[in-house]
């Protein structure tokens, strides 16, 4: 069924109001964080300690300062929004996966004694399922999405490698592996192709 222009705005207008609520979320934690002393910074995740898997959902949705939360608000907004016009449905199921992948290689390979938290990995995971998502749909449209995607946000990538003292590269990592996962989980089905009338000559 062809989306229609009433359609299509009504999905750009509910996406966009689920990313501004999410963006706003993440200030409204960040300022509690910041006026109880940095209290919400223990629901981040520590390795491989079996009681800190309970913290893998909510650390994807604290931040350690107002600078952490700030780099990662434009681009989570811009990625969100592009996937969630493919509907909200998709999306959380999308989001949900890159959330519990990223925290469960955090929780796996980080190093002893630290606390990982931040919505950045996230943000690596719907830049790797936007990335792929087209060629396993085998959308056109959305191919030219990932390409203009890779173009603008291409550097992300190497965040994935350990450069940077501070800088969970593991949850960028696993968040960026989850994307393409969920791409892949998720992929829309092909609609079969109409039989074709063969003809002789």
């Amino acid at each position: 069924m062809p989306v229609t222009r009433t359609s299509a705005t009504a999905r750009a207008v509910t996406a966009g109001v689920v990313m501004l609520a999410w963006i706003a979320l993440l200030w409204l934690l960040e300022g509690i964080d910041t006026a109880t002393g940095h209290s919400l910074d223990t629901y981040g995740v520590s390795p491989r300690d079996p009681a800190e898997l309970a913290d893998i959902v909510p650390s994807a949705f604290l931040h350690s300062g107002w600078e952490h939360v700030a780099s990662n608000s434009v681009p989570l907004l811009v990625l969100g929004f592009i996937a969630a016009l493919g509907g909200l449905g998709r999306f959380a199921a999308v989001v949900l996966v890159v959330i519990v992948t990223s925290g469960l290689g955090v929780w796996l390979t980080a190093p002893a004694n630290t606390v990982t938290l931040g919505a950045s990995g996230v943000v690596f995971g719907l830049f790797g399922y936007l990335l792929v998502r087209g060629f396993v749909d085998r959308r056109p449209l959305d191919v030219v999405i990932g390409v203009v995607i890779a173009a603008v946000y291409g550097s992300l990538l190497w965040g994935v490698l350990p450069t940077e003292s501070g800088i969970s590269w593991q949850g960028h990592l696993f968040g960026l592996i989850g994307g393409v996962v969920a791409a892949f989980a998720f992929r829309r089905p092909r609609r079969p192709r109409e039989p074709y009338d063969y003809v002789t000559v």
